[in-house]
């Protein structure tokens, strides 16, 4: 979970610094809302690199290990962020700026991408079938970890430090820590121990390979694209709401009580503080209950409530008053934590071990581009051509239709063995 959390951090990091800083320092415009749209685009090419960073780490995954890819993630997501953090200014170098700002943020998608999958395999694979959803579920909440850590940062120089401070140096401060939270987790990483269904799932392939003579392995994801499409689209399907519904609360709110109400970015951000703090607790919750009553019907607890809060949530923050915007953002995260909870352990029991890794991770990650990546930019974009929340409400309302549908052509998974292999049927335990 450590690993994770500086992971998501590092992300989370850059969505808070789009809303706060981005647009001003890398894409400034005479129109707020455009330098916001601009340094959102910035924010959901990261996602489009996820794809990829999921693919290639799930191949080499597959092959090699879990381990050794969650190790490789953690290095390039935490040079890329570090990296953020000494880059020269548009107004130093013009349009070179925002070009280096989007490189980097590409390998931090990349990078996570990667990293996704190998926390949730990793913690899976070592835990029983009885508990895996409460077991599995303390990666996810490296997520809110991640995001609160990040906020907290933010939330305290943005309290002690001028405006102008903020914008001349502050924001830089808590990119450069990436630096020392890496060390961190690459010290943890480092000392655990690879997955023993992994490691079994290798000596049998090896003792397959003796009696069969030299036989072509085919790569994970061609296996995967052949016997487990439908999966995919499961996995996919089950993202959307999920997805759309966190980033809409968590990053686009810093843009709508800044922009639209005239309020401080300091009472976003220590809504979302505590949210997060909610959020985190809230996560486990929600994984040991799916061990109890399954895993689809608490996500669709999470999808279904979701999409009634959503109305209420921006009723909420129209009331300009930091508590009803805490309730708001709290109670939002908390059903979030629903559909969050059980899906690391839904995703794993969805594939077999030799393409696990490419399976959980192309699935997860394909649905942020059309997700998380472009939820920010379309409710920006709504708002400011409507110049209501309306349009914004019923587009999560829809993501949400989608995601119930999914999770409702997907078989109830609680229980399933996780030592089958490729395309082998799950063996779910009574």
């Amino acid at each position: 979970m450590i690993g994770t959390t500086i992971e998501w951090y590092d992300f989370f990091l850059y969505g808070s610094a789009a809303a706060l800083v981005f647009n001003k320092l890398f894409f400034p415009t005479a129109n707020p809302l455009t330098g916001t749209l601009l340094a959102f685009s910035t924010y959901a090419i990261g996602f489009l690199a996820r794809p990829l960073g999921g693919l290639v780490f799930g191949h080499f995954g597959d092959k090699l290990g879990r381990k050794k890819l969650l190790v490789l993630s953690l290095l390039l997501m935490g040079a890329a962020t570090f990296a953020m953090g000494l880059l020269p200014t548009y107004a130093t170098i013009g349009f070179v700026a925002p070009l280096l700002l989007t490189l980097l943020r590409l390998v931090q998608g990349f990078a996570l991408g990667g990293e996704w999958g190998g926390a949730v395999l990793i913690v899976s694979e070592h835990g029983s079938a009885e508990r895996r959803g409460f077991w599995a579920s303390w990666p996810q909440a490296g997520a809110p970890a991640g995001n609160l850590l990040a906020t907290a940062v933010l939330a305290i120089l943005a309290a002690v430090q001028t405006d102008e401070a903020f914008l001349s140096w502050g924001w830089r401060v808590p990119f450069l820590l990436s630096g020392v939270l890496v060390l961190i987790g690459l010290w943890i990483r480092l000392s655990v121990s690879e997955s023993p269904v992994f490691l079994e799932a290798q000596r049998k392939l090896e003792q397959q390979k003796v009696a069969a003579g030299a036989v072509k392995e085919k790569a994970p994801i061609v296996t995967v694209i052949r016997h487990s499409w439908r999966e995919v689209l499961i996995a996919m399907g089950a993202r959307m709401a999920e997805n759309v519904s966190y980033y809409v609360i968590t990053a686009f709110i810093l843009v709508y009580i800044t922009s639209e109400l005239g309020m401080s970015k300091s009472a976003g951000l220590n809504a979302v503080l505590i949210g997060s703090a909610v959020h985190l607790v809230t996560i486990p919750m929600w994984g040991a209950l799916s061990d109890v009553i399954g895993r689809r019907v608490t996500y669709l607890i999470g999808a279904i409530g979701i999409a009634g809060w959503m109305f209420v949530f921006f009723a909420l923050l129209d009331t300009k008053s930091f508590l009803p915007m805490t309730l708001a953002v709290t109670v939002g995260l908390v059903l979030h934590g629903a559909m969050y909870g059980p899906q690391a352990a839904f995703f794993s029991e969805l594939f077999g071990t030799k393409v696990r890794y490419s399976g959980a991770s192309i699935g997860y990650q394909l649905a942020s581009i059309a997700a998380g990546a472009v939820a920010p930019l379309i409710a920006t974009a709504l708002l400011s051509a409507y110049n209501s929340t309306l349009p914004i409400i019923l587009y999560v309302v829809g993501m949400c239709v989608l995601t119930v549908i999914a999770v409702l052509a997907a078989k109830e998974t609680k229980g399933t063995s996780l030592s089958r292999t490729d395309n082998e049927p799950a063996v779910v335990r009574a």
